[in-house]
């Protein structure tokens, strides 16, 4: 789950000793910055690689995954309870059976909550909930993420945000998994919960250093066994998202695009998708 939240890419053959965490691909009259984004970062240890200093000052439009300028609480809560709950009298005990409902209660009672606020939520929901609670409880904020440091940025010198998919076409991919899929999804989160600090704490030496292969090794490494999920949460996404970004080397004027850093890696990565229509990426360098 830190693929998700912390981190929701790069091929070592792209540049494994690359030192950057965001790459520009040039087209004939501007810039398109790619930056892999970590979702949440802790107070004590937020400040941006330099190297996203750079592409910010040039780019004259970011894009993100979501528009979060366009996003608040409301409209989560609203897509929760519309979305996220079971319909037609289906429960969460049998959605799940006896065995993995009983793990679920025993985790969530290490956080205080009684089972009953979690029992009208599908599987992929609570994933999220539980995943969002541990990692507050690490310490990690999401004010402190890339994408909010970088619209707060972007609101303050009057710079236009766009988002690359709505909150439907995100979390969609999850509310469409199979209630099974759904299960293994919150088998994964489950066992992720223990080893979230130590885990991310290597993540984010990796993506400091624009380690590509190491993260690439991190962020990807669940995913083999869950090829469905892999799918839903980054390769069905990206395959949407490439002919924007070609569309905007269109352009006359420089973009940053933020997304996930496992967005970025992989054969399935917008990098190597990018390389196969016959674009270029370049690591940017911080002087």
């Amino acid at each position: 789950m830190r693929s998700w939240l912390v981190a929701l890419g790069l091929l070592g053959g792209l540049s494994a000793h690359a030192q950057s965490p965001v790459w520009a691909i040039h087209g004939a009259r501007n810039t398109v910055y790619l930056a892999e984004s970590v979702h949440l970062l802790k107070a004590g240890d937020a400040r941006l690689p330099p190297a996203f200093d750079r592409a910010y000052g040039n780019a004259k439009t970011v894009v993100m995954e979501l528009d979060l300028s366009q996003l608040d609480a409301a409209a989560m809560q609203s897509y929760f309870l519309e979305h996220a709950t079971f319909k037609g009298g289906a429960t969460l005990r049998q959605t799940l059976g006896e065995q993995r409902y009983r793990k679920l209660s025993a985790e969530v009672e290490q956080f205080g909550l009684p089972m009953a606020a979690l029992e009208a939520f599908e599987p992929w929901a609570i994933a999220l909930m539980l995943t969002d609670l541990q990692y507050l409880k690490l310490g990690f904020d999401p004010d402190q993420g890339v994408e909010r440091q970088i619209e707060r940025r972007a609101h303050d010198d009057g710079k236009p945000i766009q988002g690359l998919e709505t909150l439907e076409e995100q979390l969609g991919q999850l509310e469409h998994l199979s209630y099974e899929q759904q299960g293994r999804f919150l088998d994964l989160t489950l066992e992720e919960l223990h080893e979230a600090e130590h885990e991310t704490d290597e993540l984010l030496v990796a993506w400091r250093n624009g380690d590509t292969q190491r993260l690439a090794s991190l962020l990807s490494e669940e995913y083999t066994e869950f090829p469905e999920l892999f799918s839903a949460l980054v390769t069905e996404r990206n395959k949407r998202w490439l002919p924007q970004i070609e569309h905007f080397l269109k352009d006359d004027r420089d973009y940053l695009v933020v997304v996930g850093a496992l967005h970025l890696v992989g054969k399935d990565g917008l990098l190597e998708l990018a390389r196969r229509d016959g674009l270029t990426a370049l690591p940017v360098r911080s002087n």
